[in-house]
């Protein structure tokens, strides 16, 4: 298959859960194309094309580290293709990791993924899906309540301080729009700064205030589910818990946590029973889900990761399952043409 990945910038991308799933599509014999946001091409009466590097079918990696240093490096060439030749186009750019320089670059990689995916080729995930998920922490809010701690969404001072008090004044805050860890803040009696981080997190728009769950003290768990199910390789499961930094609540990799084991338990299992059948019905091919205990406290749609993380502690990256699971869906589409829409493909076994 013809599979093109769009990343965020691949100047600027690091070797991490994208890269991993390229250097397996090209392992299994499969012609990989890699762009930037910025490389779509549009001429009015044209099929939508990009300006995509393609990696050479007999380069050879030893590993998805070397696979990216060869990748920036430029040692393969960048060409003009046009969408309606792909099979596969992966939406793999993070628009909350754009920073306002680049505010272009936010809504690009899924406007002309719904272009593309209009045009026939399968979309992962499906474009639309992605264009009503695009808030994912406001897609997360329209799940089961049982399953989220409470939780507004605001930008009053005012209904915050009231959420703050009746939480007991300990409190999470973030961005409706952030990633990585960036701008949370646990809040308790004790913080001296609430006015001004309260402020801080208005200027950059809607702010969540998070009921706090003591558990988070032991770290939280990524489950990474495909189809809606949670992914199996080996006769191992996408379960990875995340072991916050000493003195540090927040458990993203990005600052510094480490990964640990975790088992599905019957509490997990509850929280993928009453989120799957959303994701299957929207689309949503490749999703994250972070939970502590009992609670999902965040979904991540745009470009769920952790796959090189697995290997810390002994598990298969899970990069294969997710191209043989995009080889079927393509089979599938050659075999019933027409019958399904890009939605139903996207999450179908």
């Amino acid at each position: 298959m013809k599979i093109c990945f769009v990343l965020n910038d691949i100047a600027t991308e690091k070797s991490g859960s994208s890269v991993l799933m390229m250097k397996k599509a090209h392992d299994l014999g499969h012609e990989v194309m890699v762009m930037g946001v910025g490389d779509f091409f549009f001429k009015h009466d044209k099929p939508l094309s990009m300006h995509c590097i393609r990696i050479s079918k007999t380069a050879k990696f030893d590993s998805a580290e070397h696979f990216l240093e060869r990748l920036q490096a430029g040692d393969f060439k960048r060409k003009e293709t046009l969408a309606t030749t792909l099979d596969v186009l992966f939406i793999r750019n993070n628009p909350t990791e754009e920073d306002t320089a680049r505010q272009w670059a936010e809504h690009a990689g899924v406007a002309f993924g719904r272009m593309i995916q209009q045009e026939g080729v399968l979309v992962l995930n499906d474009a639309f899906a992605l264009s009503y998920a695009f808030i994912d922490k406001l897609y997360f809010e329209e799940l089961p309540s049982e399953i989220k701690p409470d939780s507004i969404i605001t930008r009053k001072k005012e209904d915050i301080l009231e959420f703050w008090e009746k939480q007991n004044k300990k409190m999470v805050l973030k961005p409706l729009e952030g990633s990585g860890g960036r701008d949370v803040y646990l809040i308790d009696k004790n913080e001296k700064n609430i006015n001004q981080i309260i402020e801080n997190l208005t200027q950059q728009g809607y702010i969540i205030a998070q009921e706090y769950l003591p558990a988070v003290k032991d770290g939280d768990v990524r489950v990474l589910l495909m189809n809606g199910k949670v992914i199996e390789e080996k006769g191992k499961q996408s379960i990875i818990r995340r072991v916050s930094g000493e003195g540090e609540f927040r458990s993203n990799f990005a600052l510094g946590a480490t990964a640990d084991s975790s088992k599905l338990t019957k509490a997990m299992q509850k929280i993928v029973d009453l989120t799957a059948p959303k994701l299957i019905r929207d689309g949503l091919f490749l999703v994250g889900l972070d939970v502590v205990k009992d609670k999902l406290i965040e979904i991540n749609v745009l470009s769920p990761g952790g796959l090189e993380h697995f290997k810390d502690i002994g598990l298969p990256d899970f990069s294969e399952s997710i191209i043989k699971a995009i080889e079927r869906k393509l089979y599938y589409k050659e075999k019933f043409p027409g019958q399904f829409p890009n939605k139903v493909l996207a999450t179908m076994e």
